[in-house]
């Protein structure tokens, strides 16, 4: 089997709990089974993130990512020199500046082919904002990096018990209605079942679609949009071969006894998608992007400026999401 490049990590925000979980994830790389990684960026945050965890880890410069797989099994690859002063749980300007150029540098990496996929450390988007962050998240800036419209660039969470796709993301729920179409649901499932059929070896990926209506619209008793919108696109996704059922009522499709029917939940909006998923599998959630040519994964969680610093932060989802990042890359090249 082919090798993949090292994954390429982008730092996050630098007083957040991200260079603090970098470094725990690396100190268990062998229990965790991981292949080699780096980090762009931050070398004196992720040894001073380190320290205040207890972690021994080794910083080791390398000046390009083939470097990494020699220095992985005995110190942290970090590459570049951009760095900035330690100040967990105070985000600054500086911070903002070293996430920014980390993140963007690890995507160019993995578009080059230099690196195998990225894992992205969480941001915090206002401080982004000041240096320059005009996307609403880092699954839209992945998705300007590829040359793709934010449409093709799919957000799933997954975790060990439930993977969830939010049909439209950082939306006031009062505009959800109007956003969801036909196209809308079909294009995402065409998009959903091509990653996890590439990346994920699911052959033949099974979705369940949820409705957006108590009920799933109960016949139309509590709102329409199940039958004039929902289940002519499962029509239609069914016609073309895909295992897709629904509409089905949110309050149900999540219990223990209904998910081992399904392989995703294509959900109608962010907290439909999310609160499942966090509330089953917080601490080991991973943020995927599909439908792009570059593999990304990030841990479901975000800065947590409160306790950064303070060694407390659980590094679950941070190392599932290097894992799961690695297990795409191979199959990619396999």
């Amino acid at each position: 089997m082919t090798q993949a490049a090292p994954l390429a990590v982008s730092l996050g925000d630098p007083a957040g709990v991200a260079p603090e979980l970098i470094a725990e994830a690396w100190a268990r790389r062998g229990e965790a089974g991981f292949a080699p990684f780096f980090v762009v960026g931050g070398a004196g945050v992720l040894a001073a993130a380190a320290a205040s965890r207890g972690v021994d880890m080794p910083v080791a410069p390398i000046s390009a990512p083939g470097e990494a797989a020699r220095t992985f099994p005995d110190a942290l690859p970090v590459l570049d020199g951009n760095d900035a002063t330690p100040s967990f749980g105070s985000p600054s300007r500086e911070g903002a500046e070293l996430a920014l150029h980390s993140l963007t540098r690890a995507s160019e990496l993995a578009l080059s082919g230099e690196a195998g996929g990225v894992v992205t450390g969480p941001i915090a988007k206002s401080k982004l904002a000041a240096v320059g962050f005009t996307q609403p998240g880092q699954t839209e800036f992945l998705a300007d990096a590829c040359g793709l419209p934010h449409a093709n660039a799919v957000m799933m969470l997954a975790g060990p018990n439930l993977r969830t796709v939010p049909l439209t993301v950082h939306e006031a729920l009062a505009a959800v209605p109007g956003l969801i179409s036909r196209a809308l649901i079909v294009d995402k499932a065409r998009i959903v079942t091509r990653a996890l059929a590439r990346d994920f070896g699911l052959a033949a990926p099974r979705l369940a679609v949820t409705g957006l209506n108590p009920h799933a619209g109960e016949d139309g008793r509590m709102g329409r949009e199940e039958i004039e919108i929902i289940a002519p696109a499962i029509a239609a996704l069914q016609a073309e071969g895909l295992a897709v059922t629904g509409p089905h009522p949110a309050d149900a499709i999540f219990a223990a006894h209904e998910r081992d029917r399904y392989d995703v939940a294509l959900c109608m909006y962010h907290d439909q998608a999310l609160i499942p998923i966090k509330t089953l599998d917080f601490d080991q959630g991973v943020n995927v992007t599909l439908g792009l040519p570059i593999v990304r994964t990030s841990p479901d969680h975000g800065t947590a400026f409160a306790i950064a610093g303070k060694g407390v932060a659980s590094a679950g989802a941070m190392i599932a999401a290097i894992r799961m990042a690695g297990e795409c890359a191979a199959r990619r090249v396999s």
